[in-house]
């Protein structure tokens, strides 16, 4: 039977790049996001180029919805747990509790619900993976960061227990921790829908990684032999040495 591979936050960017890599490798993709009309195009593109694609709208803050999305699948092969985000750069003496709670809300909490709801489905299916993205904020901290690091922190914690506590099943748990990307909407959305501040992020950086990129990687580690487990992928473009040594063009 057809592998399945669950996709969250797959409407744009990282999630819907490794939609398209994992059904051009042979996967049934079933893509998860909130905006059904994009998620929607999304699939539609995929499957005019052959591939097998359903997408459905999903909030992964909604366990109820999550379980929903669970119990409608055969079998579930691969779960992307791609759904995040980071809101604002504001120092942690000034930052929106409220902010907070979202960032952990969909990084972490979303990251808890998918697992937990596909993990059976995992498990059955004799060879499951887990990819969780993660962040190099899940490592260093930096100024501006502190909701979004402490929640990336999180992610890392969530998948370095779970390959613990799944030691012995048949299950693989990869952490793809990317650096500098730069996508069409993370950094608007950070930044609250001000592009002169999202370009800024990027700016004199020749070549950020883009999210074609991260799903090249994704799907290499999906399609190791089931023996493998690449158990942490850090990736940053040439030009960032760390979170803070970036080389810029004058």
């Amino acid at each position: 039977m057809q592998r399945t591979a669950v996709i969250t936050g797959a409407s744009s960017g990282i999630g819907a790049a490794t939609a398209g890599r994992l059904a051009e490798a042979g996967y049934r993709v079933v893509l998860a996001a909130r905006r059904a009309d994009r998620v929607e195009a999304v699939a539609e593109r995929i499957r005019e180029r052959g591939g097998q694609a359903d997408a459905h709208r999903l909030d992964v803050t909604d366990r109820a919805a999550v379980d929903a999305l669970a119990g409608s699948l055969e079998r579930c092969d691969v779960l992307i747990a791609n759904a995040g985000g980071a809101i604002g750069a504001d120092t942690v003496e000034e930052s929106s509790a409220a902010d907070w709670l979202t960032m952990y809300e969909v990084n972490v909490l979303g990251t808890l619900h998918t697992t937990q709801a596909l993990l059976p489905k995992l498990v059955a299916s004799g060879d499951g993976t887990i990819v969780v993205l993660s962040s190099t904020a899940g490592f260093v901290a930096y100024e501006g960061g502190g909701g979004y690091v402490a929640a990336k922190h999180a992610e890392h914690a969530i998948a370095a227990t779970l390959r613990l506590e799944l030691c012995g099943q048949p299950v693989r748990v990869i952490e793809i921790a990317p650096g500098m990307v730069k996508t069409d909407e993370f950094a608007v959305n950070r930044y609250r829908g001000d592009a002169a501040k999202a370009a800024a992020v990027y700016q004199g950086v020749a070549e950020p990684l883009t999210d074609e990129d991260i799903a090249d990687a994704i799907s290499w580690t999906v399609t190791r032999p089931a023996h493998v487990n690449i158990d942490l992928m850090v990736m940053r473009p040439r030009a960032q040495a760390a979170q803070h040594k970036v080389c810029r063009d004058s």
